[in-house]
């Protein structure tokens, strides 16, 4: 009964530069993902999710939380030409080299899933998005009430 007061609109963080073709053409995609049918010519309309759109570089903590996001890579994933250990050596190079990092950085947040440096991965983002909008895939166990009201 109550269940549409657990639903939040998922937020999506995109850490873009602009004129790089990768980062560009992945906000292309997530502000069309929002403004007509997802995907183009899907009868369901647009995706509802708020987007953040940064021109810059992630904060060390942003990059801690980000890193479990990833299917693989770590760390490494995030810029090229080095295998950085900590937050703090990703930040170095990229400050010191902005064409190191690997851009764009799409984060969704409530999903837990990330893309750097790739369309596919935003594909894959938006498509899990999708999938939730259509119920494809089911809620988490943790949202459905328990006790007496189940």
């Amino acid at each position: 009964m109550f269940s549409a007061f657990r639903r939040t609109i998922p937020q999506i963080s995109i850490f873009h530069r602009e004129g790089v073709a990768n980062s560009d053409r992945a906000l292309q995609l997530l502000r069309s993902a929002t403004s007509s049918s997802y995907p183009p010519g899907h009868s369901k309309g647009p995706l509802k999710f708020n987007l953040e759109v940064i021109t810059g570089l992630p904060t060390k903590d942003q990059l801690r939380t980000i890193e479990p996001y990833l299917k693989h890579g770590g760390l490494a994933s995030f810029v090229t030409g080095g295998s950085p250990a900590t937050t703090d050596q990703v930040l170095s190079q990229a400050k010191r080299d902005l064409d190191s990092f690997k851009w764009p950085l799409v984060v969704d947040w409530d999903g837990g899933k990330a893309a750097v440096g790739d369309i596919d991965g935003v594909n894959e983002i938006l498509e899990n998005l999708r999938k939730k909008r259509d119920g494809e895939v089911s809620e988490p166990e943790e949202h459905k009430p328990k006790g007496w009201f189940s």
